[in-house]
């Protein structure tokens, strides 16, 4: 006797998944929260976190605490942690977009040179932007380095768009070679700028080759974080067309979706999510990723839910890694890239060695 599936069967299936995936949205929610209060709590120096939280609410008076106290929280540690949940979610994020974009889990945007872009343009400014830009920094004022580390990563992923893909198909292999290959231009120039600047400026770049988020403030929260969310804002308005497009370009096109409104809308959110995450923190590696595979193998690959965890958990995953630099080798603080590179590369290696047979190795 032949049985019949039940129509409701995948219904129920998908039902699953989405319940799944909401809860996992929830919890990472509370991890997020939990992981900021801990980072608040975390330090050289010793500060009464939940008085100084409670004062912000009109609960207690901020004149009963150190001066010394308030300045750590408040000017330390809250823009540091802020600066570093932006960073992880917007690292995140483009590695997410560009996957789907690509069409392959190895995409990422330190891996393929978008970040080596985004360093060379922030870089570019802080070396030459007075002697050959003067106009443009001081009408930008604190955007001018976000700004050049946006026109870097924008430059790079269109770059590498137009070498990867051919005939709507999109090359594993020459998405990774070309982005090597770019990735050492781009370092190769960063490393004659950094040659001809000056002890000053060399001080003010010093940061940038493992990233870091010691240098964080409110100005960069603001300048870097109003490119980075406005780039993340458009996640709604893309996850859907990136779902179709893992049918291929023609079957999204059959679907109704512009393709290449989508490409472009994507491309703009990559480069400039990364280059203001670069442009506040330095290259930071892996983020893009690690989160990702995670989520696919927690949730699942819809973007829908998939893009927003990314955003949840690269703020985790970076305020976590950022914990440890400040912390393992106290009062020294590591550089948070080797830390994301440590975490990162075991899991790029595991990728690969599952996807040799696609990629041709």
């Amino acid at each position: 006797m032949t049985v019949v599936p039940s129509p409701a069967q995948p219904g129920a299936g998908l039902l699953r998944r989405r319940r799944r995936a909401a809860l996992v949205l929830v919890m990472l929610a509370a991890s997020l929260i939990a992981v900021m209060m801990a980072g608040l709590t975390v330090g050289a120096a010793s500060a009464p976190v939940l008085p100084i939280i409670a004062s912000w609410f009109g609960f207690g008076g901020v004149h009963d605490l150190r001066a010394a106290d308030v300045i750590i929280l408040e000017q330390i540690r809250l823009p540091r942690i802020i600066m570093g949940a932006m960073v992880g979610a917007a690292l995140a994020v483009s590695g997410a977009i560009l996957q789907a974009l690509f069409r392959n889990p190895l995409a990422d945007p330190a891996i393929v040179g978008v970040s080596a872009g985004a360093v060379l343009g922030a870089v570019t400014v802080i070396v030459l932007g007075t002697a050959l830009f003067p106009g443009y920094v001081e009408l930008a004022g604190a955007f001018a380095i976000p700004v050049a580390a946006f026109v870097g990563a924008l430059i790079v992923t269109l770059l590498l768009y137009r070498l990867a893909t051919s005939g709507g198909r999109t090359s594993v292999a020459t998405l990774l070679l070309a982005g090597i290959a770019i990735s050492a231009f781009g370092f190769a120039l960063t490393g004659i700028l950094i040659f001809l600047a000056d002890d000053a400026q060399l001080r003010e770049l010093t940061f940038w080759n493992l990233g870091s988020l010691a240098g964080a403030t409110w100005q960069k929260v603001f300048a870097g974080g109003l490119v980075m969310l406005a780039s993340m804002a458009a996640i709604p308005f893309v996850a859907t067309a990136l779902n179709a497009l893992a049918l291929g370009e023609a079957a999204a096109g059959h679907m109704g979706i512009d393709v290449q409104r989508m490409k472009n809308i994507s491309i703009l959110c990559v480069a400039g999510a990364t280059g203001a995450a670069v442009a506040v923190s330095g290259g930071i590696g892996f983020v893009g990723i690690i989160v990702p595979h995670l989520l696919r193998i927690l949730i699942g690959p819809d973007n829908r839910f998939l893009l927003p965890a990314a955003a949840l958990l690269g703020g985790v995953f970076l305020m976590l890694a950022d914990t440890i630099s400040r912390t393992v080798v106290s009062p020294v603080e590591l550089p948070i890239g080797i830390v994301t590179a440590i975490a990162g590369a075991p899991v790029f290696i595991l990728i690969l060695l599952r996807r040799r047979g696609v990629i041709g190795l």
